[in-house]
């Protein structure tokens, strides 16, 4: 069985990125970073997420990178603790240069949430989810 998992996401630049997600509130973990690419990790089970430029990932995938202004290919979500950590994530995303395309709002009574693009338009779901008003079946 697997022991890590982690996420590859091409990028333009892997400084402005970095920068981009240390706004967001995301880690950047500078001991595994190099010239050509970067870590981040997210969350309390440490999820990592690789940044590498263009065309570093497509020689990886031996494939194109979808165009994120026509298409997407993932669909990245986190959690968070309450309501006003999904306001502040969304806040930080624009103030870094990334774009809201779903504003914070309630869903079916119970979650909350809003979603994000990154620099290079890749999509983030941020979501913040009151266990006790879960509808129960």
């Amino acid at each position: 069985m697997p022991k890590q998992f982690w996420i590859n996401l091409p990028v333009k630049d892997i400084n402005k990125s970095k920068e981009f997600y240390s706004k967001v509130g995301f880690s950047v973990n500078e001991q595994h970073g190099k010239r050509d690419q970067a870590q981040l990790i997210i969350g309390d089970n440490n999820a990592a997420v690789m940044l590498f430029p263009e065309s570093t990932f497509e020689n990886f995938t031996r494939h194109v990178i979808v165009d994120t202004k026509q298409a997407t290919e993932v669909l990245l979500s986190v959690d968070a603790d309450s309501r006003e950590e999904v306001d502040e994530m969304a806040k930080n995303a624009v103030e870094a240069g990334g774009t809201i395309y779903g504003e914070p709002s309630e869903i079916q009574g119970w979650m909350y949430g809003c979603g994000f693009t990154d620099l290079d338009g890749h999509r983030w779901n941020v979501l913040y989810m009151d266990m006790s008003k879960m509808p129960k079946e």
